[in-house]
This record gives C-alpha cells, structure tokens and sequence, in this order.
C-alpha cells in the first residue's frame, strides 16, 4: 500500500481556496458575510467534502474564513483579504518578538522603512475626510496626555488616517504590524516619558505637508516623527526595553 499523500486532493484544495479568495476580493464580501454551508460549497465547486474542509482550513489559517455551527450556521468571511494578511503580519511579528528573534530598534527601523514612504504617499492621495480625521485625531490629543487611552487612541487614529490615505491596500496589510503591536508597547513604555508639545508639534508638521501636497516634506516630517521615539526608547533604563520585548500575540475581535 502506498504512503504518499493524496497530492489529487491537496491540488485541488489549494485550487479552492484559490477561488475563494478571488471571489473574496471581487465581490466586496464582509466580515460576518455567509459564504454558504460546507455542502452547498462543495456542490459549487465541484469537489467532495474533505477537498472542501481542508480549502476552508487553509482559508482559516489566513484569517479569511470561519465555520458556524447550529441552525444558522455556515461558513462566514472572518476578514477581508488585505485584514487577513495584516493580522497574519501581526501575529507573525509578534511571535518573532516573543522569541527575541527580532530587537525592538530593528522593529523601529522596519517602522521607519514603510511609514515615511507612506506619509509621502498620504500627501498624494490626501482628500478633504483625509485632513478632517487627522485634524479630529490632532484635536483629540490636545486634550488628554500622553500615555493615558484616549491620548494613545487618538495617536493611533492619526497614524491609522495616514495609511489609509496612502490607498495602497498591500502596504497597509504588510505594515498593520505597527499598530497593532508596536505602538500599544511604545504607548506602554514610553507613554510617561513623552512631552505631549513634542508630539503635537511633531504631528503637526507631519498634517501641514499632507495638507499642502508636498510628499517629500511629509516623508521627512514622519522621519523627524519615528527618530523621535527611538531616541526616547534609547534612553529608557534597560528594564523597561526588557519588558517591551516581550509582547503577548496581539487579540482582534
């Protein structure tokens, strides 16, 4: 008898999932959307039970789909594509994190690497809601000081308006590891050692050069931005770099 797996079955599954995501990316399918049940995919599709489970258990890996049991239930979009990438990327990262594999400065170096360009980017594709949310996010931070939650929410948000005025889909998904990881334990760390004038201002710059359209300037001001910060881990005592290196995976609802 022979040992080797059925590679019939693993091809097609692959070739399902395949499908899968396309017609997740094409028809603007939800979180939360019914797909169908395992039987009516199955039927869909062409393929038997089992080639079907083990396409969904691929999907699943990726964060893309999950099953339902019950009398209402299915199989339902967990995440978009680009959310089931960025929450990949995340989880990856923080893993590597766990595992010190990676340091906390070459972390910042990577945070450096994508989101300058993306602050150039922003300054490009920038549109009226673009300036209202980082000028709500501005306004927020004004109120509150650094290392409470509203502060840190509102310093997110600023953050979080820039990629998406970026309007690249690919780079928000490879660089959704910064907000979901880096930040919360840059917020943690050194929340209580940043002058919110700093930030502010720091911010601000970065506002008037996606406001004006000038690219470079923006790009130069989120630099400023991002050295900034590593200096004030730099000069935090080596405990507190110990306990940043060691972040939990990140949880997402």
């Amino acid at each position: 008898m022979s040992t080797r797996p059925d590679t019939r079955r693993t091809d097609a599954s692959q070739q399902v999932a395949l499908e899968i995501r396309r017609h997740l990316e094409r028809s603007g399918l939800r979180p939360g959307d019914r797909l169908g049940t395992e039987a009516e995919l199955a039927s869909e599709f062409g393929v038997s039970r089992p080639t079907l489970r083990e396409a969904l258990r691929l999907l699943a890996g990726s964060h893309l789909v999950r099953a339902s049991q019950g009398r209402n239930g299915g199989i339902f979009v967990a995440s978009t594509p680009r959310e089931g990438m960025g929450r990949s990327m995340s989880e990856s990262v923080a893993t590597m994190i766990a595992a010190e594999s990676v340091s906390f400065d070459e972390l910042m170096q990577g945070r450096e690497f994508m989101e300058a360009p993306l602050a150039a980017l922003a300054a490009e594709h920038r549109t009226d809601a673009t300036l209202e949310e980082l000028e709500r996010a501005v306004a927020e931070a004004e109120l509150h000081e650094p290392g409470t939650p509203p502060f840190n929410e509102a310093d997110a948000a600023f953050h979080r308006a820039i990629a998406e005025a970026a309007g690249n889909e690919l780079l928000m998904a490879f660089t959704s590891w910064i907000l979901d990881v880096l930040q919360p334990h840059l917020h943690e760390e050194v929340g209580r050692y940043v002058r919110k004038e700093d930030v502010l201002a720091q911010h601000r710059a970065i506002l008037r050069a996606i406001r004006r359209r000038q690219p470079a300037a923006a790009e130069k001001a989120m630099r400023a931005h991002i050295a900034h910060v590593r200096t004030l881990l730099a000069d935090q005592p080596p405990a507190a770099a110990d306990d940043v290196t060691r972040p939990a995976p990140p949880t997402r609802s």
